[in-house]
């Protein structure tokens, strides 16, 4: 099985590259990435072809398609914040980005084509726990590129019978998270923070909350997709609908850690949800024996992570 992973040298790709290395049905992987957020060294000691460059370079998808059973679009430019800033690059890069993707892999034959949607494109809708029919109510810019992401593959599924699979992910944290980036996620920005001794940023009252997802259990149900080749049109929420606040989350950062986290706030950010929760309905029916990591787990996993780079850049 020849698998193609777009932003595979990023978070997410970089552990779906390993845990996909370990298959002994997976005969090939490719990895193409522009590495304007991904590192190659996500990708060390694995055996993989690197295509270096953008999605949105046609001949380029092309080359690195050819042949392919199936290709796992996780390239993008996340961060609400970052499309705020700049909404126009969001867009090119993630639903431009997206029909170029489907469009090669029209051009390739077929492949099966997963691709990562975003919880984010619920928005303001409140009701809870948010499954994939309620109206979608965006609040940024990034989050209506995920919708667009979703739209397209539906599209094309109904169009050209390319067959699909939109997973709408979460708040994926885990190993290989990294925190030094301007629109670092919350949990690898405060067990970083945690470890050196400064406060962390709770930008409002802390209490709104989130269905955090562990890169693992991510990883295991992509792969699972993959392997028995699960078709759907319809996004599919990827979390299992824990509903965890940012202070109850602190409180796991510091049993993990053994260090008292310390904290200053700010005022809540322009198109952040104050509410997460998934329906894992659809997720469950279609994935019945995926078991998830929890929290309690996840968390001493990822700051197990994060003490190991601290001790590699000592030494």
């Amino acid at each position: 099985m020849k698998i193609v992973i777009t932003g595979g040298a990023g978070f997410i790709g970089g552990n779906l590259a390993r845990a996909l290395a370990e298959l002994p049905q997976v005969t090939q992987l490719r990895v193409v990435d522009n590495l304007s957020t991904g590192d190659k060294a996500n990708l060390d000691g694995l055996d993989v072809d690197f295509f270096e460059g953008d999605v949105q370079d046609a001949a380029l998808l092309d080359q690195a398609f050819r042949g392919a059973d199936a290709v796992v679009h996780l390239a993008a430019l996340p961060s609400v914040p970052r499309s705020l800033r700049d909404p126009l690059a969001s867009h090119h890069a993630n639903a431009t980005g997206t029909l170029q993707v489907l469009e090669a892999a029209r051009r390739a034959g077929g492949p099966h084509v997963i691709a990562a949607s975003s919880s984010s494109v619920y928005g303001a809708n409140p009701q809870l726990p948010k499954h994939e029919d309620l109206v979608s109510a965006p609040m940024s810019p990034y989050a209506v590129t995920k919708l667009t992401t979703e739209a397209y593959l539906s599209a094309y599924h109904h169009s050209f019978d390319l067959p699909v699979l939109p997973f709408r992910f979460f708040n994926v944290y885990g190993p290989g998270q990294r925190a030094d980036h301007a629109y670092a996620a919350v949990i690898p920005k405060w067990i970083s923070a945690t470890l050196a001794g400064e406060p962390v940023t709770i930008h409002g009252d802390g209490t709104q909350t989130r269905d955090f997802t562990y890169v693992g259990t991510v990883c295991n149900l992509l792969a699972d997709a993959l392997l028995r080749r699960v078709v759907d049109p319809h996004p599919v929420n990827l979390a299992f609908g824990s509903r965890t606040s940012l202070l109850d989350l602190i409180q796991e950062i510091e049993s993990a850690t053994g260090r008292s986290v310390l904290r200053k706030h700010a005022p809540a950010r322009v198109g952040d949800v104050p509410h997460s929760q998934a329906d894992g309905a659809r997720l469950r029916a279609l994935f019945p024996g995926v078991v998830p990591v929890m929290l309690q787990e996840g968390v001493p996993a990822a700051v197990d992570w994060f003490r190991q780079q601290h001790v590699t850049a000592m030494s």
